[in-house]
């Protein structure tokens, strides 16, 4: 078989290639449009009969939200999860009728 009926060769067209300062600068972009959303997991005690000075909150666990599932682990390392919803997730934070969880999202984090 002959070269000519192989068909003929295709040009390759060749990119140069990237600088270091661009090499860097595509990975900080990769980075910042793939990070995570930062998150604590805030359980608040707020008893029913008593009043706002009663009532007393803290940071129960630590995230990271991803596209389609999240990462918990909490604060006294007793607990890992990895969860396809976050709210059910944070209802395993709250106990009874006087203690919940909600999910407070880090300001200016990703």
């Amino acid at each position: 078989m002959s070269a000519e009926a192989a068909g003929p060769a295709s040009p390759t067209t060749s990119t140069p290639p990237l600088t270091r300062a661009e090499f860097i600068a595509l990975t900080e972009e990769l980075v910042a449009d793939t990070a995570p959303r930062l998150f604590a997991v805030v359980q608040s005690y707020e008893p029913g009969d008593g009043g706002p000075e009663e009532a007393d909150a803290r940071v129960a666990a630590w995230g990271m939200a991803f596209d389609g599932h999240a990462e918990i682990v909490s604060v006294c390392g007793g607990t890992r999860m990895s969860v396809a919803s976050l709210d059910r997730a944070v209802g395993r934070f709250g106990h009874g009728v006087d203690i919940s969880a909600r999910v407070v999202w880090v300001p200016g984090a990703a």
